[in-house]
C-alpha cells in the first residue's frame, strides 16, 4: 500500500502539470507572440473619458491635468463627484476654469437609496456627449499624452470593446513586488484569452467601450446589486471574439499606486474576487481549473519530494514547467512592465496559486457592501 501512494501522487502531479502546460501554451503564449502596432492609426473619434471619484481630492490634483492635457483632437472628461465629503467639489471647479472640456457630474448622498460606483458611472455615461467611452480611476495617470489616441485607434470594424492595461508603480514596501506580479499574471490571463477569442474581463483603470453597447446591454442592470464588477462583470456579459480588441502599447498604460499593506490588499482583492462567481459558466470553469491545477501542482510536488524515494521525476516536471514559463513570460512580462519580476517567478507563482484558491473561497461566501 505504501508503494502505491508515491506513484499515485506522481500521476496526479503529472496530470496537474499537463493542465498547466495547456494554459501556458494555448493561452499565455498568444500574448508572448502578440506584436502591438508601433504607431497607432490616425483617428478622430469623439471620446468621453469617464472617471468616478469619491473623496479623491489629492488624486484629482495630481492626475486629472495629465488626462485633460491629452494630445487628442476631440474629447471631453466627465468626472462624477460621487458623494465626496472632502474638498473635491471646489478642486474640480478650479480645474474646470482652466480646462473647459471638463464636465462635472455630482452625485449626492441619499439616506433612502444607497448608491455605489455603478450608479455614479451610469450617471456619467448618461451625461457624456460622445459615443466612445474611455474609463479610468482618479488615482490613475496615463503613461503618455497619447493614451486616448492609442485606445481610440482600436475602434475599427466591429470592435466595441478595448481592453487596456494598468500596472502599478514600483515602491520599496514588501507588498509591492507581489501586488505587481499578481497584476501582471491577471493581465496575462485576460489579455491572452481575449487574443484567443474568449474575452472574459477587463479592468476599470483602463477600459473602453461604446455607449451603444452599454445601453444595448442594459448597462449594469443585471448586477447593480453587487457593489463591484462595473468593469469585469460588464465585459464578461458583453465581450465577444469579434467585438473585443486589446491595447498594450507602453504609451497606453495607466499607472497607479499599489496597496502598501497586507490588510488594504486583502480588502481590495476580497471585493474583486466576490464577483467571479457571477461570470459565465465557461469562464468560471476555465479560471477555476487553472487555479486548482496550479495549486495542486505545488502541493503534489511537495508531497512527492517528501514521500518519494526518487525526487528527480517530480523535480523534472517542475524544472520543465519553469523553463516553459520563462520562455513565454520573458516577453509577456516585458510587454507589461514587469521583466524585473521574473527572478521571483518560482516563489511568487506558488504564492499566487495559494492566494487564488484562498480568495476564491472567501469571495464565494463574503458579500461586499461598499466600494469606498
Amino acid at each position: 500500500m505504501e508503494t502505491y501512494i508515491p506513484d499515485t501522487l506522481f500521476i496526479l502531479l503529472t496530470l496537474s502539470f499537463i493542465a498547466q502546460l495547456y494554459y501556458l501554451i494555448n493561452y499565455h503564449s498568444r500574448l508572448r507572440a502578440y506584436k502591438p502596432p508601433i504607431e497607432p492609426q490616425t483617428v478622430n473619434l469623439p471620446v468621453s473619458v469617464i472617471i468616478s471619484a469619491r473623496n479623491e481630492e489629492k488624486n484629482l490634483i495630481e492626475n486629472l491635468p495629465s488626462i485633460l492635457g491629452q494630445n487628442y483632437p476631440d474629447f471631453e472628461v466627465v468626472v462624477i463627484n460621487d458623494r465626496s465629503i472632502d474638498d473635491s467639489e471646489n478642486i474640480l471647479k478650479e480645474i474646470q476654469e482652466k480646462y473647459p472640456h471638463l464636465k462635472i457630474v455630482t452625485v449626492t448622498e441619499n439616506d433612502r437609496f444607497k448608491t455605489g460606483k455603478k450608479f455614479a458611472l451610469t450617471m456619467g455615461i448618461k451625461a457624456s456627449k460622445n459615443e466612445y467611452l474611455l474609463f479610468t480611476d482618479a488615482d490613475c495617470r496615463p503613461a503618455s499624452s497619447n493614451w486616448i489616441t492609442h485606445m481610440a485607434s482600436n475602434f475599427t470594424g466591429s470592435t466595441q470593446i478595448v481592453l487596456g492595461y494598468s500596472p502599478y508603480y514600483r515602491s520599496r514596501n514588501f507588498v509591492n513586488p507581489f501586488v505587481r506580479f499578481e497584476t501582471i499574471k491577471t493581465a496575462i490571463n485576460y489579455l491572452s484569452t481575449a487574443l484567443a477569442g474568449n474575452p472574459y474581463m477587463g479592468i476599470g483603470r483602463n477600459l473602453a467601450y461604446t455607449k451603444t453597447l452599454f445601453f444595448k446591454g442594459k448597462g449594469f442592470g443585471s448586477h447593480m446589486h453587487v457593489m463591484s464588477g462595473d468593469d469585469d462583470l460588464f465585459i464578461n456579459q458583453n465581450a465577444k471574439a469579434d467585438n473585443t480588441a486589446i491595447e498594450i502599447h507602453p504609451d497606453a498604460f495607466t499607472f497607479s499606486k499599489a496597496k502598501s499593506t497586507l490588510s488594504s490588499f486583502y480588502i481590495q482583492k476580497r471585493r474583486h474576487m466576490g464577483v467571479g462567481k457571477l461570470y459565465k459558466d465557461k469562464h468560471r470553469r476555465m479560471l477555476s481549473f487553472d487555479a486548482l491545477t496550479g495549486f495542486l501542482f505545488y502541493i503534489l510536488l511537495i508531497l512527492c519530494l517528501i514521500l518519494n524515494y526518487d525526487p528527480w521525476p517530480a523535480l523534472g516536471l517542475f524544472i520543465f514547467r519553469w523553463i516553459i514559463q520563462m520562455i513565454i513570460y520573458y516577453k509577456a512580462f516585458g510587454k507589461l512592465d514587469g521583466k524585473n519580476l521574473l527572478w521571483s517567478l518560482p516563489i511568487f507563482d506558488l504564492v499566487y496559486y495559494v492566494y487564488l484558491n484562498i480568495f476564491g473561497v472567501i469571495g464565494t461566501f463574503i458579500k461586499t457592501t461598499q466600494w469606498k
